[in-house]
């Protein structure tokens, strides 16, 4: 694997991205993958979820999770070799008292429109950061490349 991968072609699919797919494991260590819109902000990935949705229990408890970006289905013609993006990241939750709580839910709200103006008035709704400390990206088939979470402007 390479260490040096294109950074404009990974920028580009996440830049191009609404939402994230994300795995993470339970208590019990079983797998659950879902996906939530999110903002990307300072090399940090926000997302604003239920606490009613299994995803967001195991990132509270566990604080880490995967998030992928791949290119769509339709954009390719080898379903093989889209192109895709994985982070391991720490999870920590924004907290409603935290400054930059309010403005991150406003950058949500601008990027997404009033649903997160709905969501804001649930309870059960939890900002949470996700920071990579890992990343890969698969530009097609034998161009894996890691990512230099140190040196790059995700």
């Amino acid at each position: 694997m390479s260490s040096e991968p294109h950074t404009a072609d990974y920028r580009t699919l996440i830049a191009d991205s609404q939402s994230l797919t994300i795995a993470t494991c339970t208590e019990d260590g079983t797998a659950e993958v879902s996906y939530a819109p999110f903002l990307a902000y300072e090399n940090t990935y926000y997302i604003y979820v239920s606490r009613l949705a299994r995803h967001t229990g195991n990132m509270l408890h566990q604080g880490r999770a995967s998030i992928m970006f791949i290119e769509p289905e339709a954009a390719t013609l080898n379903p093989f070799a889209r192109q895709r993006v994985t982070f391991d990241c720490r999870v920590t939750e924004i907290e409603k008292q935290q400054v930059e709580y309010g403005q991150l839910l406003d950058m949500l709200q601008n990027r997404f429109g009033e649903t997160v103006g709905i969501l804001r008035s649930l309870a059960d709704f939890h900002l949470m950061a996700l920071t990579p400390t890992r990343g890969h990206y698969v530009a097609g088939f034998g161009k894996a490349f890691s990512i230099n979470i140190d040196n790059s402007n995700l």
